[in-house]
């Protein structure tokens, strides 16, 4: 149970935009260190001075949170500011869509460099700074909360990589969870699994490096970059009200910070189908036109 922020030390990767900034705005009003890191030098200067100007101490770094180095030097740069930090939010992801035999080995290795290898170096570079901590200071308390998506837990057709991320990332934080538990009762983690929260993901292509113009992608790609536009976009619950449910699971130390717990009966259909040994659910068990327009869309019907 973690109640007290003020003065606490934050990290938060893809803090200019979505959840990010949203958790780094709660920090802020909480009167927490804040250390913001993305990839995009105009958002983060203006997350910069939004924090600044709330009266909190902040250290922006642009920072590629797939390159391990450059991970390396933001972890150092932490410590010699702020000490250990006491909460890391490993935020930063980036989307694909298309069949997943269409993906080229540049799309795969930029989704798992930022979704996976992002949360990889947070927890492997942060968790050891944080149980030093915890071993010198008996009250000290600590939380690493990891973003996911629904789609770690499920398997829509035509997102075969952000699947494949996504569900990485629940299994690495299931484990960190368990391995905490092991040693420490002073740190605890947390998994972020959003559905569709209108945030800056579907724009992602526009930090990524030599990215493919429209023209070269593929039918399912375009299909798949239009739908998830239209859903996410045209979410009802916000970023910032998300941003409030994983501050709260913090202070309750609760694991599982869902966004849509109503999209839940698609995961239970999925878990009861494995523990039975059927096929896999329709993913679009609650939603059936959905999956019926993509038939259609990629049918040429």
């Amino acid at each position: 149970m973690i109640q007290d922020f003020k003065g606490k030390t934050a990290v938060l990767t893809g803090a200019g935009s979505g959840f990010g900034l949203e958790c780094a705005r709660i920090g802020a009003a909480r009167g927490m260190n804040l250390v913001l890191v993305d990839v995009q030098q105009d958002a983060l200067d203006k997350a910069r001075a939004e924090m600044e100007a709330a009266g909190v101490q902040v250290l922006a770094r642009k920072v590629d949170v797939s390159d391990a180095a450059q991970m390396e030097a933001l972890a150092l740069a932490v410590k010699e500011r702020f000490g250990a930090p006491h909460f890391v939010f490993n935020n930063a992801g980036v989307g694909a869509g298309g069949l997943v035999w269409e993906n080229t080995v540049a799309d795969w290795e930029w989704v798992l460099g930022v979704d996976l290898w992002g949360v990889i170096h947070g927890v492997r570079l942060f968790t050891p700074m944080m149980l030093e901590a915890a071993a010198k200071d008996p009250s000290y308390r600590g939380h690493i909360t990891n973003t996911a998506s629904m789609a770690g837990l499920l398997t829509p057709p035509n997102m075969g990589i952000y699947n494949a991320a996504k569900a990485a990332v629940v299994s690495l934080t299931e484990t960190l969870y368990q391995d905490l538990n092991l040693v420490t009762d002073q740190i605890g983690a947390s998994l972020l699994c959003p559905y569709f929260v209108p945030t800056g993901i579907t724009s992602s292509e526009r930090n990524r490096p030599n990215a493919p113009k429209e023209t070269e992608l593929t039918k399912s790609q375009l299909i798949g970059q239009a739908m998830s536009n239209k859903a996410v976009s045209s979410g009802k619950i916000t970023a910032a009200k998300v941003s409030a449910k994983v501050f709260d699971a913090i202070s309750e130390n609760q694991f599982y910070v869902f966004s849509h717990p109503k999209s839940l009966g698609n995961v239970r259909a999925r878990m009861e189908n494995i523990v039975v040994g059927a096929n896999p659910a329709d993913p679009f068990l609650e939603r059936p036109e959905i999956g019926q327009k993509l038939r259609e869309q990629l049918r040429g019907a």
